[in-house]
């Protein structure tokens, strides 16, 4: 784990947060996006946490890196930045998930480790406005999905899981994993979190 913010107090919480936590092995830190690429491109951590405004390569930029350079390194913004293009926009970049500083110690904790674990996260308080940029951005070139399709993506973004879909939609389970399994192939994925990052850079969900 590396954690990455150009401000000490912050970083040196962060950090003593991180090793409270048994699962968690905090391997470095770094004050600037700049540093944070260079440690990531010599010895990759399963996940940096980073900070989204810094003074020379930001969250946004170092999350595009890492995925140009093809990095494994999972990145999960935690910023006092919360307003609903910047939290597009990082996610659209290849951002993992995307907390507010002020969330609650536990509920960082927890998206820490679900990044880790190769899930998505983002706080529950950011889903509306995440969604409502997905409206705005919504692409007219995208592949054909039927009505039950769409709604299903949407609240698959929301992070619904299969069997909270179903409930929602009044839908058996097994219903909504052949819909989500039609949704992966007409997007061209494999899984959960690229399905919803495919269809956040198409601007998929109505």
């Amino acid at each position: 784990m590396l954690v990455v913010d150009d401000h000490p107090l912050f970083r040196d919480a962060m950090v003593r947060l991180l090793r409270s936590w048994a699962e968690v092995e905090v391997i470095g830190e770094a004050a600037s996006g700049r540093a944070a690429l260079e440690r990531i491109r010599r010895d990759p951590p399963d996940v940096a946490v980073v900070d989204v405004r810094m003074p020379d390569v930001d969250g946004v930029q170092l999350c595009a890196a890492v995925g140009r350079d093809g990095l494994a390194t999972r990145v999960l913004i935690v910023s006092g930045y919360d307003d609903d293009e910047l939290v597009y926009a990082a996610l659209e970049a290849g951002a993992s998930g995307y907390m507010p500083k002020d969330a609650p110690r536990d509920e960082v904790a927890r998206a820490v480790l679900a990044v880790a674990h190769g899930e998505m996260a983002i706080a529950p308080r950011l889903a509306g406005g995440l969604a409502s940029q997905i409206r705005l951005r919504r692409e007219r070139t995208g592949p054909l999905l039927t009505d039950r399709e769409r709604e299903v993506l949407a609240l698959l973004a929301d992070g619904r899981s299969a069997p909270e879909i179903g409930r929602t939609l009044f839908l058996a389970t097994s219903t909504v994993k052949s819909h989500l399994a039609h949704l992966y192939e007409k997007l061209g994925v494999s899984d959960r979190a690229a399905a919803v990052a495919e269809a956040m850079r198409r601007g998929l969900i109505e």
